[in-house]
């Protein structure tokens, strides 16, 4: 499987290229900006992007859903309870004094436990509420990957004091849904380094307080 990492935009965001070899069906998660950039990524690997995929509504990680979905016909997935972040993505960027196109509904709404394939890899959603009331994180089994957004980092958790956050909420979120997965299944973040389960199970003060 094809797995390449580009840190877009003056946040820093992960956004996640991933393909399949064989069928060349891929996905983008998370285009929060430097459009030209992941697309020239996207031609460069001869992917067909079939989905984008956001994994929350804010505006660092969707300001290239717009471009990419008229670029490459892909179908935009988000969850139901973020669509108010993707269309209001504008405004909420002014206040940092950024400068971000506002996102496309989505064509779909991600749902927890929907199974998404592309070519012979699939990926299944796992809703993580708590940094944003829609936020989810990625999971492939058969790669033992994991992609967490803003849901959990390395030694650290997603902030919780912007609208919908709720921190109650997002501890519990990982506990059940991210720490049961195997050990050694790794973390992508979407910002900073990679890390695995094990690692924050045994390490992440915030899930050891």
């Amino acid at each position: 499987m094809l797995f390449e990492t580009i840190v877009v935009g003056p946040l820093g965001v992960n956004c996640f290229i991933l393909g399949d070899k064989q069928s060349n069906e891929g996905i983008v998660v998370d285009p929060g900006a430097d459009c030209e950039m992941i697309l020239a990524a996207v031609r460069e690997f001869g992917l067909k992007v079939k989905y984008i995929i956001n994994t929350h509504g804010h505006f660092d990680h969707i300001g290239c859903n717009r471009t990419l979905k008229e670029k490459t016909g892909a179908q935009l997935l988000a969850h139901k309870e973020d669509v108010p972040f993707l269309v209001n993505a504008g405004r909420s960027a002014q206040k940092y004094g950024l400068n971000v196109e506002d996102s496309p509904e989505p064509d779909a709404f991600l749902t927890d436990g929907m199974k998404l394939a592309f070519g012979r890899r699939e990926i299944e959603v796992l809703h993580t509420p708590g940094h944003t009331q829609g936020g989810c994180c990625l999971y492939l089994a058969n790669e033992k990957l994991l992609i967490t957004g803003d849901t959990l980092f390395a030694d650290s958790v997603g902030r919780t004091d912007l609208p919908g956050g709720d921190h109650g909420q997002l501890i519990d979120s990982i506990q059940k849904k991210l720490m049961p997965l195997p050990d050694d299944t790794i973390v992508w973040p979407g910002h900073g380094p990679s890390s695995t389960i094990g690692q924050e199970r045994r390490f992440n003060p915030y899930l050891n307080e």
